[in-house]
């Protein structure tokens, strides 16, 4: 069976798209191809879940394959295979690279049918992930309908203005891992109080599924959450207090800018 879509990298996310297209059944694994720089992880990635791995990218993007799936490290567009632009023709080309906008993408797939910008999360992993996604043109119905069901492998999806999209890196794919350095520092305070370190861990761990968890279930404001858990002049009171003296919201606030002043660094090549 030709493959349908190509994956240009085979890391992580590319890695979590493919298991998720597998899973749910929008492409089966012969419809399936992947290449990555050195070939490593695009040979372990077909070997675990039956794609192909193509090294050779004419045959990689032979005329049966319809979507291209943009997924090595951003900062290796700017020594992309200048054959692509031609080998791109008249396909559907969806980008996950951080930070680089469709006008640079349109530069590199020229001759591409549409082009897609995306910035999936690791949650994505899981099918947990939240997905916005830019188009260069309006999509057509059934391009629309292969992206929502590519994007719709990682978790939830939509639309959204490309201005946007390095805000969406900071926070959303940014912000997995500043919530598990908070659960680090959770665990580390709870070992400071005087808890074993692995009840502090599992503890940690669980409070933050559980919080999580109720956020997306109520869909609450997180303060109204929040006060729901204070009591006047009460524990978390207490150490509420003690964020608010440090300027926890400051830093949160901080840690996001910097991190989108980043992937408006990486826009620039």
């Amino acid at each position: 069976m030709p493959a349908k879509i190509a994956f240009l990298g085979s890391g992580r996310l590319a890695s979590a798209i493919v298991r998720g297209l597998i899973a749910r059944g929008v492409y089966a694994p012969a419809e399936i191809a992947c290449t990555s720089q050195g070939g490593e992880t695009a040979r372990r990635l077909a070997a675990e879940t039956g794609i192909a791995c193509e090294p050779d990218l004419p045959r990689l993007l032979s005329s049966s394959v319809d979507v291209v799936v943009v997924a090595f490290k951003p900062q290796s567009l700017a020594a992309a295979d200048p054959r692509l632009g031609e080998l791109t023709a008249g396909k559907l080309v969806v980008s996950l690279l951080a930070g680089k906008r469709l006008a640079r993408l349109a530069q590199v797939f020229p001759r591409a049918r549409n082009l897609v910008r995306t910035m999936p999360n690791t949650p994505a992993a899981i099918g947990a992930g939240i997905t916005p996604y830019c188009p260069l043109a309006p999509l057509a119905v059934a391009d629309q309908a292969a992206v929502e069901a590519m994007l719709g492998a990682l978790g939830r999806h939509f639309p959204l203005a490309e201005e946007h999209l390095d805000a969406v890196t900071a926070l959303s794919a940014g912000g997995p891992a500043f919530l598990f350095e908070f659960t680090a520092a959770l665990r580390e305070a709870g070992i400071a109080a005087g808890l074993p370190s692995e009840v502090s861990a599992r503890l940690a761990t669980e409070t933050l599924i559980g919080s999580a968890k109720l956020l997306g279930h109520t869909r609450a404001d997180p303060e109204a959450l929040r006060d729901q858990v204070v009591s006047p002049n009460g524990t978390t009171f207490a150490g509420l207090q003690v964020m608010a003296a440090r300027q926890f919201r400051e830093t949160v606030r901080d840690t996001i800018l910097a991190a989108k002043r980043r992937a408006t660094e990486l826009s620039q090549d």
